[in-house]
């Protein structure tokens, strides 16, 4: 057989067994990340009495089942946050959410003062949504297997920004490809998500939630990371190398009436 045949045939039946593992492949759960700005007391009750007596039951009732809803672990003065994560198993279920909440009569009747709030005495500031889709490596969510009582639980939600789509594209493989999350599983990180952001206001970044029964517990995981000889091996590859420009750290405690 003549060498242009035979690379033609391998050529193609590497594309073959790419093209089977393609769809053999988990589909990538999407992400929606919704963040209220608040500012006094009487908002964040009607806020949490919204997520947990009405939006919360409603994702369950449509199959939804693990949503996360996440305070700070310092809040600011000025502006209060709470972080609420929900998860879909495809594109379709995440643009049709809205539609079904609004046909469900105990969702609209349990979270009425937060939907049919008065002009001038709204719920919140303002929110922000950013939507994300799973990493290859880590396609769907997970509960996190921790000891510790809520209270006592440190979520660690990093984003790293990056300075061109291209640089982001590579810190992206580093995860998947690098196995970067293989590093964090073997470590006891307990994730809950690695997503790359495909709508948001720091773009182009990925964010990732990393989980820890106490803020001792998370520093003893980093250190160890730091000096993991996997972790200086993949980070001194020249490929690998100037892909974050920017990275925002946030501390966060669940809720008692989060599924995380």
């Amino acid at each position: 057989m003549k060498p242009f045949v035979k690379s033609s045939i391998a050529f193609f039946a590497c594309l073959f067994i790419a093209a089977v593992a393609l769809a053999n492949a988990p589909a990538r759960n999407y992400y929606q990340l919704k963040i209220y700005h608040y500012k006094t007391q009487a908002q964040e009750n009607t806020i949490e009495k919204y997520l947990e007596q009405a939006y919360i039951p409603a994702l369950h009732r449509a199959g939804i089942k693990n949503v996360g809803v996440f305070k700070p672990v310092s809040q600011a003065d000025t502006a209060k946050l709470l972080y609420v994560f929900t998860p879909f198993q495809s594109w379709d279920k995440l643009m049709g959410i809205d539609q079904k909440l609004q046909a469900d009569a105990a969702y609209l009747a349990d979270g009425k003062d937060y939907i049919d709030a008065a002009y001038n005495d709204q719920p919140y500031t303002r929110f922000e949504t950013i939507i994300l889709q799973a990493f290859p490596g880590m396609p769907s969510t997970a509960v996190p297997n921790l000891t510790a009582k809520k209270a006592d639980r440190v979520y660690e939600l990093r984003s790293y920004e990056s300075p061109t789509e291209k640089y982001n594209v590579n810190k992206v493989t580093m995860f998947n490809v690098g196995d970067e999350i293989g590093l964090f599983k073997r470590l006891g990180f307990n994730a809950v998500f690695y997503s790359e952001v495909i709508a948001g206001s720091h773009m182009p970044n990925l964010m990732y939630m990393t989980t820890f029964n106490s803020k001792e517990d998370r520093d003893k995981h980093w250190d160890t990371f730091g000096k993991d000889a996997y972790w200086k091996t993949l980070s001194a590859k020249a490929e690998y190398q100037h892909n974050v420009s920017h990275a925002d750290i946030i501390f966060l405690r669940p809720a008692d009436y989060s599924d995380f």
